[in-house]
Parts: structure tokens; sequence; C-alpha cells
């Protein structure tokens, strides 16, 4: 029987194949939640999608295998058992009910799951989903069309193994949305560019770096906002569509200035962020190896970051975290007049002295010139000083007081996920969840040093995404933890040689190393820690793992 002949609403098999095809692509769609969610929190780019497929350690893959292989498992039997021959008996279908019941089991587990970022229904998924919706549907057609002319025994059934095609299917979506999307992001773009055109009087500035955008971003909005009217991107929108979204949306004719964080994964993001704002200003915050799995190397690493300065005109201001290596690499590069090397232990322009560190927060003369402000904040590390002077330094540049600054950082609070503290009766909680990065994970363990007299309690997975260097990176994460802290629970096996042989190298006790598969399993075993009213204890939360590598 030829496609065509197939293709008859008069036929029986055809309605039933059709009705069997819509409910499978509605299930292919539920089922590829996770692989849209990857693609998602990848900017929609292919490089970070595939790293993960290829990471033996997500296991979602096997999952779907698994799911396919006892739904066919159950076709099978249930065909064997029944007489599949008789092509209108209702009961030759019965095996596909395993299959729609395995299918819901899983989406539903995948729901419950807990997610870092989790899918956002955006109008472009909606548009993937709608594409694939389409794709599975007449996949399905065809395949139940082959079975019945080929393999009648399966019948139905061999829909069952279409699941295994959606890490195929899912990019394949996405290659074909290409075209639109770019149109459709040109079209939102262009309408930006016209807004922010109609703006000549808006101060704009750009802030990016490996690690500590998004605290220097809320610090400086905060000492701004004491003079001007400021809008800054919310959360992490730091991707084109994610600034278009705030110019648009968000950017009203009262603001003075806009504060605009700049991600970046690969070699050209910045400059793409740079050609659709086009920042007056900048801070670079420091710029180490996170995303080292993308970039490629340190390298390329640094000749995004050094986009931004390479986009700014002439009498911009730009101010560089000279404590990192990298940055100082481009400040010493860099062409600028007014450009701005700020730095905890070398010469700046932009200072502090008399710092006292505790575990309520910094307490700091800050100077400029011949000025002296006394400052007071309850941010916790040696970091956030850092970035309370980067930001410092680019505000009294665009004329707020030292007065108005110390105004500005006595009021900051932690931001959530990012070293933010918690009380709870005898226990401190370091929520630094957020962190991912070498740089950020050390600044912790330097304030887990602050609480004497406490248990000092590490829960982590180490660091992720930095390719090669990973292995050595959570060695020497490990060791230092194991200096630090009276228990480390590592979460998850993907980093747990490479932390425990550097835990090892210290002198903690070996049983108070222990292992967690997920954060709900480490939570438990940090109430078995945890069980004297009398003692104090202190509890960092190092980052959670990406999405991606879980």
């Amino acid at each position: 029987m030829s496609l065509l002949e197939f293709l008859n609403l008069g036929n029986i098999q055809c309605v039933i194949a059709i009705f069997i095809s819509i409910i499978n692509a509605i299930l292919l769609v539920l089922l590829a939640k996770k692989f849209f969610q990857i693609i998602q929190i990848s900017g929609y780019k292919i490089n970070g999608y595939r790293v993960w497929l290829k990471d033996t350690k997500a296991k979602y893959i096997s999952r779907i295998a698994l799911l396919s292989f006892l739904s066919f498992a159950c076709v099978w039997v249930t065909n064997s058992l029944f007489d599949v021959y008789n092509s209108d008996a209702l009961y030759s279908y019965f095996g596909l009910v395993f299959y729609i019941y395995f299918s819901m089991v899983f989406w539903v587990n995948v729901n419950k799951a807990p997610q870092k970022t989790p899918l956002v229904q955006t109008r472009r998924m909606s548009r993937m989903m709608t594409a694939m919706f389409l794709i599975c549907f007449a996949l399905t057609f065809i395949l139940i069309w082959l079975a019945t002319v080929y393999t009648p025994f399966l019948r139905f059934g061999i829909i069952v193994f279409t699941p295994l095609l959606l890490p195929l299917i899912v990019p394949l979506v996405h290659y074909l949305l290409i075209p639109l999307e770019s149109l459709i992001r040109l079209r939102y773009i262009i309408k930006a560019k016209k807004k922010l055109a109609k703006r000549p009087d808006l101060i704009k500035i750009g802030i990016t770096g490996s690690y500590g955008k998004t605290s220097v971003k809320y610090i400086l909005n905060k000492m701004l906002g004491e003079k001007f009217n400021v809008c800054m991107t919310p959360h992490s929108f730091n991707t084109p569509m994610g600034l278009t979204k705030v110019v648009l949306k968000y950017l009203k004719p009262e603001n003075n200035i806009l504060i605009a964080e700049m991600g970046a994964k690969q070699v050209g993001d910045i400059d793409y962020l740079c050609k659709l704002i086009n920042p007056h200003h900048a801070i670079l915050t420091g710029i180490g190896n996170q995303h080292y799995e993308t970039f490629g190397s340190v390298e390329n690493i640094l000749k995004t970051k050094n986009e931004l300065v390479l986009a700014m005109p002439e009498n911009a201001n730009i101010v560089f975290n000279c404590d990192s290596e990298n940055c100082c690499i481009l400040y010493k590069n860099c062409k600028q007049k007014n450009k701005f090397a700020i730095s905890l232990t070398k010469k700046s322009c932009v200072s502090a002295e008399n710092v006292k560190l505790s575990t309520n927060g910094i307490e700091f003369d800050l100077v400029f010139g011949e000025q002296k402000q006394s400052c007071k904040t309850s941010l916790l590390g040696e970091h956030n000083l850092l970035n309370i002077l980067m930001s410092a330094c680019l505000a009294i540049k665009l004329g707020v007081s030292l007065n108005q600054i110390a105004n500005a950082v006595a009021e900051l609070e932690p931001i959530s996920h990012r070293l933010e503290p918690i009380e709870n009766g005898n226990v401190t909680v370091l929520d630094d969840a957020y962190s991912s990065n070498e740089v950020g994970a050390n600044m912790a363990i330097q304030v887990l040093k602050l609480y004497k007299n406490h248990t000092k309690i590490c829960v982590t997975p180490g660091i992720v995404e930095l390719g090669k260097q990973e292995n050595q990176v959570n060695q020497t994460l490990g060791k230092t933890l194991g200096e630090v802290c009276d228990f480390v629970i590592i979460v998850n096996k993907i980093n747990e040689q490479s932390l425990k042989s550097g835990i090892e190298k210290t002198k903690i006790k070996p049983e108070n190393i222990l292992f967690a598969e997920n954060l709900e399993q480490a939570k438990q075993k940090l109430q078995t820690i945890i069980t004297q009213t009398n003692k104090k204890y202190v509890v960092l939360f190092g980052n959670d793992l990406p999405d991606n590598y879980t």
C-alpha cells in the first residue's frame, strides 16, 4: 500500500493513524522539555547543547532510551497475546497504553525535579514547540504507514522508538527556524535601536566579566540612584534579546542612565551587545576561566571581554578590576585616557582604608584623592569590597558624591544566592548557590573562615564548565575546603574524585567527607551533622550545578 493509498480518510487505519500521530506528537513535545531547556539556557546556540549531549554524565538520554525499550517490551508482549493481524480489533492498540503511561510518568518526574534555570515559555520557545509538533506528527504518521505495510506485527508500536530521535529533532527544529527567528530578532533589535537613538541624553553603561557582573550592577545602580533615575537590566538579562526586552519594556523617558549587564559564552557575543547598546562607560569586573568549555581558550575569553573596551568612545570612563590578572592585562593594553585600575592590594584612584571584615559585614573608609568617607555595609567578604570600589569609581566620575555613595553602601542588601546570609537558630547558612567560578568559590571560603567558634560545613558539587582545567581546579578547591571546613558534602559524581583527592591532602577526618547524589540528599546528610543545639554551625552552600549537569 502506497502512502497516497494509505492517506484516505475513508480508511479506518488512516483515521486511527492520524489520531495516534497527534497523541504521539504531543507526548514528544512534552518529553523534549529537558532538550528545550538546555538549548534555551545555552542561548539557542548548538555548541552548549552539543556539550551537554556528549557529556556521559547527562543521564537524561539514557532515561529516554529506557522509556522506549520498556514501552517496546510491553507492546511486544501485548501484540503476542492478541491477534494483531485483525486490523479492526481495538485491543491490538492496547500496548500503546503502556507507552503513554510511561511517557506521562516521565514528564511528571521531569517537572518535579528542582531546576536552577527553569524552561521559560517565551514566544520563541512556543514557535519551536509548534514546529516540533508538526514534524513529530508527520514523522509518526509515516512510521505508522511503514509499519503497517512492512512490519504488521509491530503495528503502531513502532512509534515507541520515536523518543530516541528527540536529541536530533530539537536541533533540527532550531536550524529550520533560524531564518524566521533572525528576522524576528532583527525586527525587535531595530525597534530597540530606534528607541535608543531618540535618547542622546541617556548615559549607557556596560558591565562584563567572568564573575561579579550582577553584584556590581546592583551596587552601581544603588549608588547612581542617589543622583540619577536609573534603569538596570533585571536578574541576568544579559543576552541580545534580554537587553532588547529591557530597552523596549523597562526603559522609561524619565531614566537618565541605563546599566546593561553583558554576558558571553563565545567570541563576538560582547561585540554584538555593544552594537545594540552603544555604551558610553564600562566596568570589567574580573576575568577568569568561566565558560572555558564553550570559549575553548583563555585567549578567546580575553578577546571577548576586550570587545567592550574596544567599543568605548574616546571620552569613556573604563574601570578595571586589577586584582584579576587577566583583567589587568586588558587594562595595560587599553589605549583610552580615562581608564581606572581598582585593587585592594595596589594603588588605586579609589581605595579603602581601615578595613574591618566580620560576619556582620564590612566597615571601611572610602578614599578618593584627599577626600575620605566612612562606610558600612552588611555585604560579606573582600570581593564585595572590591565590587563597591569599582562601582564607586565610576559613580564618582559621573558626579555622585562620597557622602551619597556612603548612603547607598549602607542600604545595600545581599543579592539572592550570592553569599546571602540566612540565620536559622544556631545555624547560619551562607547561600552562594549562584557562584560557579574559581574566584567566587575561594572568596566564599574566605568568608567562611570569619566564623570562628563555629563548626564549618560546605555543601558543593565543585566547579564545572572548565573543560580540560576542571580536574585541577577542583583538586585545588578541595584542598582549600579541607583546610577550612570541619565537614564537606560533595554533591553529584561529576567532580567527586577531583574534590576528594584535594580534601584528602588536608587534616580533615576521612569520615567527615560525605557524598550525596543530589542537593536533597545533601540536606538530609546535613541534618545528621547538625544535631547539637548548644553548638554553632555555619553552612556554605556552594554553587548549584547548571541544569545541563543534572
